[in-house]
């Protein structure tokens, strides 16, 4: 395609502008008759690959999904993990337990599912018998008479000692003096025992005689308390021995039966054996008695921590931190605050006089317990949001351990926690859900993303008209109406949501996908047949009113726009004829609400060596893409004019009352169009307005936004007044994207506005001006009086001044 070639301008019909529903060929009179739908709708691709990456159990193929909001990314990513998960093993219950070797590092129990829950029932079971069996079994008058037998003998030794050893002293004039301390000998002179200061008063010869029968008599008392101490220790023993035998009675037979249930487990037995040494090392414990002495101390000292009978037997507790007793399959966790303490759990304190304590029974669960063995889907916007969620994430995958660590001593190295748990190994796979930069940013910049997320699941914006999905479609309605609980639709009504969706894919061969934006319509529309006090059916006139209203809340500032225009704040013609002057057509997107505004485009030409140079540009106001846009215009000039002598032009271009900046190429065409109207002297309708981008050849090419720039246009001169002349230049490939309002098409089929589509620029510049582009003769010349021959002879005037100069 290139400047030689003819011109063949094709006005649209009206029949072309949208594509219309017809509600009769749906096949129903209201959405009762249909059969409700909860299926993934057009998104093929997408389904495949969650099927293919959730059946692969290998490490790494967890799953990020793509798309835009509203596609039903998360419904559908837990829909297909919730059928996977039901054909699944019932993960193991994950249990913390004390550790009776380090008491710091609490143990974790993995046991089958619903196990967790009756071992921690039993050991419950078994404390609770422990402390009413055990003070009734040692207060009972057998073991006291035991007891008091052993105590008897011993005491019968040790008298008998002490009086063997007051014998002897006896007749070495010593008495005897027995106190807790020990023994202590005194002197005996004349028969009676004598005081220190009796004793000064002795000569010393009676002094030393004392002192060598002082020296025999402690040898023997020495040998004397060596025996009493044996017996004490043989008869602290026999004691211990029959306590514990009687302990060990009971005790052992509360927890053999426990043992019994889970002797298939290594880990549990080793864990109850331990129990069961630990509970007969401290069988006081659960025969003491309340001590009234405690409580006058803590009267007087708050501070003083008495231990509270609980505490001390926390220790035989279980923390079932992942309870799957009532689960079938594995576990689905869908969570949208993935914060760090989420993730992985958490360690509680308690703070007593600024004093902080912990155990093992402090230890709370993260997502990452509750979906171990299963699915978690999470949003990676989410993810990355929460200050080290995403470090700690990727680091569990790799790991393929949960490390419960506070977030302090994580980011710090400090430990505070005075615990430092186990970890808990985990097998779960993990769904992501984001966009796709967030996929090419963690792709391009995070070495392990691409060896963790190997499973990539594109949710399209689109899917294509066919009778298949339109009838899926209409299947949605009714499972909204089922959810929701409201009235029905009435075809028509149906039809008309159906071409909204198309709208909104801007196509007229697709349907969005976005099907969250579609269940507003609906909701709406329920809503506005409500208020509107209704009773059947909603109907047609509701869908459009609901569409009309929520135009109505979201145009504020189109309607400012508006008032600017026909205050002539913003200048902006409809009629008449002008030079190097036309109406471009711009898309404004307020997030929520896009619309369409025409806006001027002028261009002035002079002799020079400037070249086309764009006053955005130069103000820095232009994007990247708008200035590729006019480069490719110079290209265009260059091709079409300058096969025989350079240019010598400078020329302006400039988008006027533009104070916000401005990007894209669809305004290139309408740029040349200003650029060939100033030098040809030809002037331009006003009544015209021109979107498209161009190529170097001049070849039209497709923009976005057709629809929106078109209603635009329309609307200004409506507002102005149709004349009957006005219209809109677009791209032939853009036809197919119309799916315009009923009272623009109305007025197209009235003649009271036009649509052109064209596909090279030669086509658009006689529209224009009403005057033909012209086409090269044999001789490589342009007709004098065609556009392209005035173009042409004024740069060559200008290459005239140029030389001269």
């Amino acid at each position: 395609m290139d400047g030689d070639r003819g011109v063949m301008t094709r006005e649209l019909d009206f029949t072309e502008l949208k594509k219309h529903i017809n509600a009769e060929a749906l096949g129903f009179e209201t959405t009762a008759e249909l059969d409700p739908s909860n299926d993934i709708i057009g998104q093929k691709r997408a389904a495949d690959a969650l099927s293919f990456g959730l059946g692969i159990k290998a490490k790494g193929y967890n799953i990020f999904i793509c798309g835009e909001p509203g596609t039903g990314r998360s419904t559908f990513a837990r829909a297909f993990a919730e059928k996977q998960a039901s054909a699944e093993k019932t993960p193991s219950d994950i249990c913390y337990v004390y550790n009776f070797e380090t008491p710091k590092c609490p143990r974790v129990l993995n046991l089958p599912a619903g196990m967790g829950r009756t071992l921690r029932e039993r050991m419950d079971e078994l404390i609770n018998r422990l402390l009413y069996e055990l003070p009734l079994l040692y207060s009972n008058r057998e073991f006291e008479f035991q007891k008091a037998e052993i105590v008897r003998v011993y005491q019968e030794k040790r008298d008998e000692v002490i009086r063997v050893i007051t014998d002897e002293a006896r007749e070495q004039n010593f008495g005897v003096k027995n106190t807790n301390s020990g023994i202590y000998f005194m002197p005996i002179v004349a028969g009676e025992v004598i005081s220190e200061e009796q004793y000064d008063a002795l000569s010393q010869e009676k002094k030393d005689e004392i002192s060598v029968d002082s020296e025999a008599i402690q040898k023997k008392a020495a040998e004397a308390m060596r025996q009493i101490k044996d017996f004490e220790r043989q008869t602290r023993k026999d004691v211990e021995e029959m306590e514990y035998a009687i302990g060990l009675f009971a005790v052992g037979r509360h927890i053999n039966g426990i043992l019994d249930e889970y002797a298939d487990n290594p880990l549990v037995v080793e864990y109850l054996l331990a129990v069961k040494e630990d509970i007969l090392d401290h069988i006081a414990d659960f025969i003491v008695e309340e001590n009234e002495e405690d409580d006058t101390i803590q009267n007087y000292l708050p501070w003083y921590n008495k231990k509270n009978p609980e505490d001390v037997f926390s220790k035989y507790k279980i923390n079932l931190i992942a309870d799957n007793s009532k689960i079938k399959g594995a576990p689905v966790v869908i969570d949208f605050n993935p914060t760090y303490s989420n993730l992985v759990g958490e360690i509680e304190y308690d703070n007593e006089f600024g004093n902080f304590s912990t155990d093992f029974m402090k230890i709370k669960p993260g997502l990452l317990h509750k979906a171990n063995g299963g699915y978690l889907i999470l949003q990676a916007q989410d993810l990355l949001s929460n200050y080290h969620s995403w470090e700690t994430m990727r680091r569990v995958l790799l790991t393929g351990e949960i490390v419960i660590e506070p977030m302090r001593e994580f980011t710090t190295g400090v430990a505070v926690s005075g615990i430092k748990p186990r970890p808990v190994s985990v097998n779960v796979k993990v769904i992501l859900i984001g966009s796709d930069y967030l996929y090419e940013t963690l792709y391009d910049f995070d070495k392990d993303f691409q060896k963790l997320f190997k499973i990539r699941a594109d949710f399209d914006y689109e899917m294509s008209v066919n009778r298949e999905n339109v009838n899926l479609v209409c299947r949605f309605i009714k499972a909204f109406v089922n959810r929701e609980r409201v009235p029905e639709f009435h075809a028509q009504a149906v039809a008309r949501v159906i071409e909204m969706s198309m709208r909104m894919a801007e196509r007229q061969d697709r349907l969005s996908a976005c099907f969250n934006r579609i269940a507003e319509l609906l909701t709406e529309a329920a809503e506005w047949a409500r208020l509107d006090g209704w009773s059947g059916p909603i109907m047609e006139k509701h869908v459009l009113m609901a569409i009309s209203r929520r135009e109505r809340r979201l145009n504020m500032y189109e309607e400012k726009l508006w008032d600017m225009i026909d205050g002539n704040m913003i200048l902006v013609d409809s009629e008449g004829l002008k030079i190097g002057q036309l109406n471009g057509l711009a898309v404004l997107d307020m997030g929520d609400y896009v619309f369409g505004q025409p806006t001027r485009i002028t261009a002035t030409t002079y002799v020079g060596k400037a070249g086309i140079v764009n006053i955005e540009k130069e103000a820095d106001m232009s994007g990247s893409i708008h200035e590729k846009g006019v480069q490719v215009l110079i290209g265009y000039l260059g091709q079409t004019y300058a096969q025989e002598f350079p240019l010598s032009l400078s020329c302006r271009v400039c988008f006027e009352q533009n104070y916000s900046g401005i990007d894209g190429d669809s305004a290139s065409s309408a740029e040349l169009y200003a650029v060939l109207s100033s030098l040809s002297g030809l002037a331009i309708r006003q009544e015209i307005a021109v979107t498209g981008s161009i190529n170097q050849r001049g070849g039209i090419q497709p923009i976005g936004g057709v629809s929106y720039k078109v209603e635009g246009f329309f609307e200004f001169c409506r507002k102005r007044g149709l004349n009957g002349g006005q219209g809109v230049i677009i791209p032939m490939q853009n036809v197919r994207d119309l799916m315009l309002k009923d009272d623009l098409i109305e007025a197209v089929k009235e003649g009271r506005f036009h649509i052109y589509a064209i596909e090279h620029v030669n086509e658009g510049i006689e529209i224009l001006t009403g005057t033909p582009a012209g086409v090269k003769s044999d001789k490589g010349k342009y007709p004098a009086d065609s556009v392209h021959g005035r173009v042409m002879r004024k740069l060559k005037e200008f290459h005239r001044k140029a030389l001269e100069e």
